[in-house]
């Protein structure tokens, strides 16, 4: 048996002590932007504009994503 999240397996956990909260309002915003950016690449406007350079809705959020992803890697 693997020990999971670090824990020992051995222990007698339920499972039940973790305590969570989640603004369920953020996560409906959340996931209609990422439904609304996916529709948008999905569209051949995206395509022309990706082809032509001047894509710039996706183009932001990934080149936001590296600058993070590079935060973490200069961490570890």
């Amino acid at each position: 048996m693997s020990t999971g999240f670090g824990g020992n397996p051995g222990e007698n956990r339920s499972g039940k002590d973790a305590n969570i909260t989640i603004n369920l309002d953020a996560v409906a915003e959340l996931t209609k932007k990422y439904k609304k950016i996916k529709k948008y690449m999905k569209s051949p406007i995206y395509d022309l504009k990706q082809m032509a350079g001047t894509e710039k809705v996706v183009s932001e959020l990934l080149k936001e994503l590296d600058e993070d992803t590079a935060i973490f890697d200069e961490d570890s």
